[in-house]
């Protein structure tokens, strides 16, 4: 619970800060392009060797793309139901089946479960939802978007393999034989550090809530789908199937988090309904710090 707190006051400083007219309107950018270049290709080096190959390990690895075919599922019914416009269904379909488990994910694991538990959210997050953010949010945009020109598979692939925290990824797998020097676990160690005091400033600096009446209905799908529906039908399917254990447990955590900060700013680029967008990412980025700790009980 002391890490929880500590969590939502560096929330909290980023959006005091944000009032300081000293700090630009760039600043929460900066500090995200801080985590995602050096705090969290850090982490993914000193965390993931640790890691002891097993069946578990499949867990965190296809539990985000059985949330995404849930998701999907779903959006698309209620979008048919309730004759959403393609602007509206493209926006959910992009964000709901998305989770945000990197910046927020990686923090709220390490709050609620522990140190020794990121591995398996850092796994979630980049055998899963990034991804899913590469290739399946690309289909997305190219059926859904204003943009003329579809990506290509060459696009795809290299917005796969230039990603730091996945070239980390890959090389901590390679060098997971090979001991580091304890000059570099020292520098990994002060730059993992960093990463959660970044995310949680960064988003509270960049929280905005502008709830517009038209788009209330929607938001209260798509957040219901992300933050109970889906958690819920993991804890359910992993019940039934009889998986057990920390990986289970924090795969099924990562599936309740909100929708991705990333994926809202690629919903916004193609104009696919950016008042529900920003209502998407904000109000879920609120909820969640509501729906998480009831999740973790259920656990």
């Amino acid at each position: 619970m002391e890490n929880f707190v500590v969590t939502i006051t560096f929330l909290l400083i980023g959006m005091a800060i944000k009032r300081i007219p000293d700090f630009s309107n760039e600043t929460g950018k900066v500090l995200n392009l801080f985590v995602i270049y050096l705090s969290l290709p850090a982490l993914v080096l000193l965390k993931i060797p640790d890691l002891i190959f097993s069946e578990n390990l499949l867990v965190p690895a296809l539990m985000p793309w059985g949330m995404l075919l849930f998701s999907v599922a779903m959006i698309l019914l209620m979008a048919r139901l309730l004759r959403w416009d393609r602007a509206t269904t493209g926006c959910l379909l992009l964000l709901i089946p998305l989770g945000n488990t990197s910046f927020l994910g990686i923090p709220m694991v390490q709050a609620f479960f522990g140190a020794q538990a990121i591995p398996y959210a850092l796994l979630y997050d980049q055998l899963g939802s990034f991804l899913a953010l590469a290739t399946y949010g690309s289909l997305i945009l190219a059926l859904y978007g204003t943009e003329r020109t579809a990506p290509t598979l060459k696009d795809v692939l290299k917005k796969v393999v230039s990603f730091p925290p996945f070239i980390a990824l890959f090389l901590a797998f390679g060098m997971k034989s090979f001991p580091y020097p304890p000059i570099m676990i020292s520098l990994l160690k002060i730059l993992s550090s960093t990463l959660v005091p970044l995310v949680m400033i960064a988003v509270g600096f960049q929280l905005t809530l502008h709830l517009e009446k038209k788009v209330i209905s929607q938001l209260c799908i798509g957040l219901s789908i992300k933050l109970i529906a889906a958690p819920v039908a993991a804890l359910l399917l992993c019940k039934i199937v009889g998986l057990e254990g920390e990986s289970v447990r924090v795969s099924i955590f990562e599936a309740g988090m909100p929708p991705m900060v990333s994926a809202g700013a690629l919903a916004i680029l193609a104009n696919l309904s950016p008042a529900l967008t920003a209502a998407l990412v904000g109000a879920g980025i609120v909820l969640s710090f509501a729906t998480l700790p009831v999740l973790y009980q259920l656990l």
